[in-house]
């Protein structure tokens, strides 16, 4: 086999094998690395199944050029122009004709059609090529397909193609189809690669955190350039990096050389320039996304420069936004791109890190629905007619994720409150956009302003860095010819909402004038922003907080609806209270919101604790969603409201704003030590810090009535209330286990100290044992020393003027041992007290009064 023979490629070893596979079973899983031929050889083999009769045989491709170039591939080997038995269809464009049997397509294309056609009629196959960029529209199609085989369709075949894929995973979750045994996997097989050599080349040491990355990786490939043969394939994360390292590669290189970009957003035209040999002979340089990593197909490359930089959009829930995050490429990502550098020669690989650094790589890049936007997953779901649990998924989509969708689908009404898809829905669902922007554009009544701002924020921002201003943009589309070099893309978005309106416009309402901003708030009614003060600091209607950029004219604005936001770059240090930098909104004024929202608009009453004002203020509040479009005074709010302000307030103040005295934490510690050994029978009820916290509404709550400022707590009586917490039993068990003082010998009551358990700090170790302070003389006659739970009380001895003398854990010990010397000295300064010789035998000569033992 000659590995660069396009008639002789690996995977035509194990076709004879594959077509076995799906003959007995319907589903398979085939694993052959790039360059192996599974993209143009399999769709057309399986056109002589016996089994697809005249069915069509739909494959699956990731992205949109992808798709074009399998079917111009595809198309040409059976010697056809596109259109005829191979076609393909992606959004905004189809080249199918009535002979069409392989139809190339985009994922989203197959779950719009799955939902207008849960059995797939007239269609023999399904393909899901590049199974291991683990998409979401292709999790999420092969979960539909994999339930309508089940349920509609068992004799219809999937097929999983990857590259690098966990292909026991992907059998097991496939199945032997709906006649095979429970459990029994799917077939797997596998077929080789190329077998040219490729020559791998690390830095010698990493970059520096100062080092520019475009510039380093020009350099890195005018030095490669210089030492091997052949066109190269330079990746790099995005846009704007390709178009920096351009500029710095054409200033470098002569007249021989071709530098060309390929990334999504390039027309059909230019992304086909980048994949095929140059008709002038020069020496091809293409600066490529992840587009050109496993998809596709770029002829004469033997150099691949990789920049080990990706770009992926991850979903952050608590703020309730996607951004895009260039992270480092996986490994599997990495092999992915070295391997372009041998399809049909022995070739290159120069990377932009040093050997070392390739063990803090992760192994595999996550699947995107554990990291994005699941709004349109949820929304297809709920068309299904399924929960996400029931259905076959690799990897389930995250709960939280989902609950934030479906709230913005509610909000949509998209979903009515049961969670079920609604008339509206369904619309939204068959539509080719995101669910936000199809909402736009069927509630403007399919308005040509609503498909330019569509195909505007579907988009790369063509004039990103010109301010927040959206108007600007929608009055660029209208005249592009006065921005020079964003014409062409200016030009693009204008065809696409051309291709949008022909889509969505229905006979039904007159398209409805709304202004920009209006036409935003339909399709993010969650970022209607109320200026906060007189700054540049918004409140977002769902509850979140964003800022424009320092300077930025809309700041003048009081309300604005904002399209597109993005977060801080310390947002993951900052958690839930990180605000959003505003980049895209245009104004709008009250009157439309009140139009546009009618339904949503709610005066609700509330009684919250202000930390300025340090008291509960009464407002009434015109909400939308989580915002208030108007503020005014509640006068006469209920007593049950306030107290609750005032308990939001003790939360947020802490325990320690409450009129603590000595006597209220002498209890609290009391009942720490009675809980303290969890053997204990009758133990009282626990005071500690956190449990009252977790009981405020029980035990504090009912005495706030009439309290409206910090200050009003002053007047509770702390140690009451925790008595009463205890109640009558409980103060009888505390007083058996902690009592609240020692009874002398001579009747005196000396109050225990258990410590402040308000003070106490788990990290500072065990606590304190108990103590009494007491005068000597008050415990001649004692001859054991007390107790408190087995564990002996701390004495502080003191002399008849109260002044300390020693202290002791030993009472007996001390009568033996010190007390001698302390009585010597205690009868000159004190001659009119007895002191006798033996204290454990003296009887005491007087006997106090018992004073009220303090708690």
């Amino acid at each position: 086999m000659n590995p660069g023979d396009e008639s002789n490629l690996p995977i035509d070893a194990v076709l004879p094998a594959l077509t076995a596979a799906l003959e007995a079973s319907p589903n398979a899983v085939l694993e052959a690395p790039p360059g192996a031929g599974k993209t143009t050889r399999v769709p057309l083999i399986l056109l002589e199944a016996p089994w697809r009769g005249d069915g069509r045989i739909l494959m699956l491709e990731p992205r949109r050029a992808a798709a074009r170039a399998a079917a111009a591939r595809l198309a040409e080997s059976l010697g056809e122009s596109v259109g005829g038995r191979v076609g393909y269809r992606i959004r905004h464009e189809s080249r199918i004709g009535p002979a069409t049997r392989i139809e190339v397509i985009t994922e989203g294309v197959l779950t719009r059609r799955l939902q207008s056609d849960p059995s797939l009629e007239g269609v023999a196959a399904v393909l899901f090529d590049e199974f291991h960029e683990r998409s979401i529209h292709a999790d999420l199609g092969l979960a539909l397909c994999l339930e309508a085989q089940g349920a509609l369709r068992p004799d219809l075949r999937l097929l999983a193609m990857s590259a690098t894929l966990d292909g026991e995973a992907v059998a097991a979750l496939m199945g032997a189809g709906p006649e095979a045994s429970p459990g029994a996997p799917a077939p797997r097989i596998r077929a080789e690669g190329r077998v040219f050599p490729v020559e791998t080349r690390w830095l010698e040491r990493p970059l520096a955190k100062e080092a520019r990355f475009e510039r380093e990786l020009a350099d890195l490939t005018l030095r490669a350039l210089g030492e091997t043969e052949g066109d190269a394939l330079v990746f790099l994360p995005g846009a704007a990096e390709i178009r920096r390292a351009e500029t710095a590669l054409n200033d470098a290189l002569d007249a021989r050389h071709l530098v060309l970009p390929l990334y999504g957003d390039l027309p059909a035209a230019a992304q086909m320039r980048a994949l095929t040999p140059d008709p002038e002979g020069r020496r091809k340089i293409v600066l490529s996304t992840t587009l050109a990593e496993t998809s596709l197909t770029i002829q004469g490359v033997r150099l691949v420069v990789d920049g080990g930089r990706t770009r992926r959009a991850r979903f952050d829930p608590g703020a309730g936004l996607s951004r895009l995050i260039t992270t480092r490429v996986s490994k599997a990502s990495a092999e992915q791109r070295r391997g372009r550098a041998g399809r049909t020669a022995p070739g290159w690989c120069y990377r932009l890190w040093a050997k070392a650094e390739e063990g803090g790589a992760p192994a595999q890049d996550p699947a995107e629905i554990l990291e994005a936007d699941l709004t349109s997953l949820a929304l297809d779901l709920a068309a299904w007619g399924a929960a996400a649990e029931s259905l076959a998924f690799l990897d389930p989509p995250p709960e939280r994720s989902l609950r934030e969708a479906r709230r913005l689908l509610l909000m949509l009404g998209a979903l009515d409150q049961a969670g079920r898809i609604t008339a509206h829905g369904k619309r939204l669902a068959g539509a080719p956009l995101h669910p936000r922007l199809a909402h736009m554009a069927l509630s403007a009544g399919g308005a040509e302003a609503a498909f330019r701002l569509a195909a505007l924020l579907e988009a790369r921002d063509p004039l990103r860095g010109a301010g927040a201003d959206a108007r600007e943009r929608l009055a660029a589309l209208a005249a592009p010819e006065r921005f020079g070099a964003a014409e062409p893309a200016l030009r693009r978005l204008r065809e696409d909402a051309k291709a949008l309106s022909k889509r969505l416009k229905t006979g039904g309402a007159p398209a409805r004038k709304l202004s920009p901003g209006a036409l935003i708030a339909l399709a993010f009614p969650d970022r209607i922003a109320f200026r906060r003060g007189d700054g540049r600091r918004y409140h977002l209607s769902g509850g979140k907080g964003a800022v424009l950029p320092e300077g930025d004219p809309l700041a003048r604005e009081p309300l604005l609806a904002v399209a597109e936001l993005g977060l801080r770059p310390d947002a993951a240090q900052r958690g839930a209270s990180a605000e959003a930098t505003i980049r895209l909104a245009a104004p709008v004024d009250r009157a439309e919101i009140e139009t546009l929202f009618d339904e949503a608009l709610v005066w609700r009453e509330v009684c919250a604790w202000s930390k300025r004002d340090r008291q509960v203020t009464a407002r009434r509040r015109l909400m939308l969603f989580e915002a208030a479009l108007e503020e005014q005074p509640w006068p006469k709010p209920p007593a049950e409201a306030m107290a609750a302000g005032m308990l939001d307030g003790v939360r947020q103040l802490g325990l320690r704003a409450l009129p603590w005295t000595k006597a209220a934490r002498r209890l609290q510690a009391r009942a720490a030590l009675a809980r303290r050994d969890e053997a204990t029978d009758g133990a009282p009820a626990d005071l500690s810090d956190v449990a009252l916290l977790a009981d405020l509404d029980a035990w504090l709550g009912p005495h706030l009535a009439g309290m409206r400022r910090e200050s009003d707590l002053e007047r509770l009586d702390i140690l009451a209330l925790l008595e009463a917490r205890l109640g009558w039993d409980g103060r009888q068990s505390l007083d058996r286990i902690a009592p609240a003082a020692f009874i002398a010998p001579t009747g005196t009551a000396a109050p225990i100290d258990y410590g402040d358990a308000g003070e106490q700090d788990a990290d500072r170790g065990e606590a304190a044992p108990p103590r009494i302070a007491i005068r000597l003389q008050e415990l001649f006659g004692l001859t054991e020393h007390p107790t408190i739970r087995g564990e002996p009380l701390l004495i502080d001895l003191l002399s008849p003027a109260g002044r300390p003398i020693q202290t002791t854990a030993d009472l007996p010990g001390f009568w033996r041992g010190s007390y001698a010397d302390v009585a010597k000295e205690m009868r000159a300064r004190y001659p009119k007290h007895s002191w006798p010789e033996d204290p454990a035998a003296a009887t005491p000569t007087r006997r106090a009064k018992p004073r009220k033992g303090s708690q």
